[in-house]
């Protein structure tokens, strides 16, 4: 069984850098590190983080946490609310914010205090969507279906400023970001359109050679969490150039049907996906099948 991995298959720099930061942080704070949500989308990692005493917490546990806990901020960011309500109670915490995705909260902040509606094109309900809206000073709207882009009607006069999920697929955001600039002569008074297209160039590169290899192999395999934006994208584009395409978190979730009439085999995963299990994915494949 011949086998092909991606080259920039798992973590991106934002997820290795937040990751490595928690590692680092749990011999100096025992018993009071906690994750503002999971670190990244990966079961495997939040399980292992946990067996060595770090607590996933929520918004909501902000102001019961015990006096002297640290929160890490993940790399998917919060909005400025989160900051100051951390301030208020007088927690310390670690920022490990992508800063692709900080280079957003400026440019909506900026953008916004100037008068400025911010469209998101995203998902409303990722942490990172939610994060930037908390930092648009003004009315902003998330757009993530051709049918929100359809149904959005431009504030006459008012300047739209339209930026991206980091790991929104690119070719879905060229298509909205198209219905967008058609309907903003629906309206008598013209709007001024300022796109930004903030998507990561490393979700770009991981896409574009995904979508390559899945038009070269019989099976391709798309590791990563359930809950993983990114990986959910990559499995959408992979399945687009190759029917035999699978979704799956770990070697567990490997069957032989996936690969019935296949000698050639394509592996890829998302920015949160640990190195050790794509490589044991791609060990199975080839000992295995």
């Amino acid at each position: 069984m011949e086998v092909k991995v991606a080259k920039t298959a798992g973590f991106c720099f934002g997820v290795q850098r937040a990751v490595d930061k928690v590692y680092e942080l749990i011999g100096s704070h025992p018993d009071k590190l906690f994750t503002l949500g999971p670190i990244i989308h990966n079961e495997e990692v939040v399980n292992d983080l946990e067996k060595k005493g770090v607590r996933v917490a929520s918004e909501e546990d902000l102001k019961t946490l015990p006096e002297g806990s640290t929160i890490v901020i993940r790399s998917h960011g919060v909005g400025k609310e989160v900051y100051d309500r951390l301030e208020e109670y007088g927690l310390s915490y670690v920022d490990v914010t992508c800063p692709f995705v900080l280079k957003i909260h400026r440019i909506v902040e900026k953008e916004s205090r100037a008068g400025s509606h911010v469209v998101i094109i995203g998902d409303p309900d990722h942490p990172e969507v939610v994060g930037i809206c908390g930092w648009c000073m003004g009315p902003c709207t998330v757009i993530k279906t051709e049918q929100d882009a359809l149904d959005f009607v431009p504030p006459p006069g008012k300047n739209i400023c339209i930026v991206s999920q980091t790991t929104f697929n690119y070719n879905k955001f060229k298509d909205l970001v198209e219905i967008l600039r058609k309907k903003r002569y629906d309206n008598t008074v013209l709007n001024i359109l300022n796109i930004l297209n903030t998507i990561c160039n490393a979700t770009e590169e991981r896409q574009r050679e995904a979508k390559s290899i899945a038009g070269e192999v019989d099976t391709m395999l798309v590791v990563g969490g359930r809950h993983s934006s990114n990986t959910q994208k990559l499995f959408e584009i992979c399945k687009k150039e190759c029917e035999n395409t699978y979704y799956i978190q770990t070697p567990v979730d490997l069957d032989s049907d996936m690969f019935q009439c296949s000698s050639y085999v394509g592996i890829t995963a998302g920015a949160s996906t640990p190195k050790k299990i794509i490589e044991e994915v791609q060990e199975h494949v080839r000992i295995k099948f």
